[in-house]
């Protein structure tokens, strides 16, 4: 599921499914595996997402909470150093 679908809590429920799912099939593939490391790198990815959208040119804004961002901010986690 792609985040840009990600816009209730219903679809955010099977994101985070998907994404548990990916892990499982590829952790290889994730930066941040156990939960210290994913918890840290969110809490940075959190405080930088603002610019992944806006090098994106995505007309969002990362200080309005909704559940694209929240999985924007899931995704980037897995990954983020």
């Amino acid at each position: 599921m792609e985040t840009s679908e990600v816009n209730s809590r219903e679809s955010f429920v099977r994101f985070i499914e998907e994404l548990k799912a990916d892990l499982d099939r590829n952790p290889k593939n994730w930066q941040n595996i156990n939960l210290t490391d994913f918890l840290s790198a969110m809490a940075r990815y959190s405080e930088d997402v603002q610019g992944y959208y806006d090098n994106t040119k995505q007309p969002i804004n990362a200080d309005t909470a909704s559940w694209r961002v929240f999985a924007d901010i899931l995704i980037g986690a897995s990954i983020y150093e």
